[in-house]
């Protein structure tokens, strides 16, 4: 398959505004009456079944909101690449779903079929680089559609990473001719833990790859942040946000709530400050 590079042309599709993730206590909200939402982001890994009750529940729901597939499996960073089979079994969902685009970590999450559940950063060396513009090609090939790609929070750096984070991101989605989710809180979280400035990441960043924002709340262990979901997006994370609305302009966003998760109404609530946020940023710049 054989996608178009342009040097700064849009490649990303238009956002379809604001949403959150679809999560099995909110299905009845979501079938009862429309919700104040513009689509929803799914997890990947939990409709690779065929068949069932979450495949029903996910057809009645797609019929009323647009929805975006999220993986967590992918392991685009792993040496061995891609599992056939996982592959596969994702092209099978994304032919059905029809998602507005389908995402996964750029990380690795095993080694030699050993899943280690956890979704582990790379070293940032020209060695991983090949490796990951590799992997990419090949699950784009197969999706026959664009991946797009998540930062990772990360709470180690690897000695031998030669550049930063933000230029390893950049130069996979250029070279693999892929997008990028944009995890604003990630940023945040590796940003304190490592003591970097987030500005320059965000700044570094592709601004015509960004096709997705991610929002999530952290917990603070003292001396590090970690990435939970399990919390409202904190303050410096809004702040972040504005800054990202000001330097992407009118990104897909979403808030991502997977521990804790409060009735529909408070994220709904979330989501409206997020709406805001980015209002008054594209007000400004109007």
């Amino acid at each position: 398959m054989s996608m178009s590079h342009s040097a700064h042309g849009a490649v990303t599709r238009p956002s379809p505004g604001f949403g959150l993730g679809l999560r099995t206590v909110h299905y009845g909200d979501f079938l009862a009456e429309p919700q104040p939402v513009d689509w929803l982001e799914i997890i990947s890994d939990n409709y690779m079944v065929p068949g069932g009750k979450p495949m029903r529940m996910l057809d009645a729901i797609r019929e009323r909101y647009p929805l975006a597939m999220h993986g967590v499996a992918l392991s685009i960073g792993s040496i061995d690449g891609p599992d056939p089979v996982y592959l596969q079994q994702l092209k099978q969902l994304a032919d059905h779903v029809q998602p507005l685009w389908v995402s996964d970590h750029l990380c690795w999450t095993g080694v030699h079929g050993r899943h280690l559940h956890d979704l582990m950063p790379l070293p940032y060396t020209d060695e991983a680089l090949k490796l990951v513009v590799q992997h990419v090609r090949q699950v784009q090939d197969v999706l026959g559609r664009r991946l797009v790609l998540e930062n990772v929070s990360s709470y180690v750096n690897f000695k031998q990473s030669h550049m930063s984070e933000w230029d390893f991101v950049s130069a996979v989605c250029e070279q693999a001719d892929c997008l990028l989710l944009l995890d604003v809180n990630n940023i945040y979280v590796s940003s304190v833990n490592h003591g970097f400035d987030a500005m320059a990441y965000l700044n570094g960043m592709p601004a015509h790859r960004v096709q997705q924002i991610h929002l999530a709340g952290h917990s603070h262990n003292g001396d590090h942040i970690v990435d939970t979901h399990d919390h409202p997006v904190a303050d410096p994370v809004w702040d972040l946000y504005a800054q990202a609305c000001r330097r992407f302009g009118q990104v897909a966003t979403m808030i991502e709530r997977d521990d804790h998760i409060p009735p529909l109404p408070e994220l709904i609530n979330e989501l409206d400050h997020a709406r805001a946020v980015a209002a008054d940023v594209w007000r400004e710049a109007a």
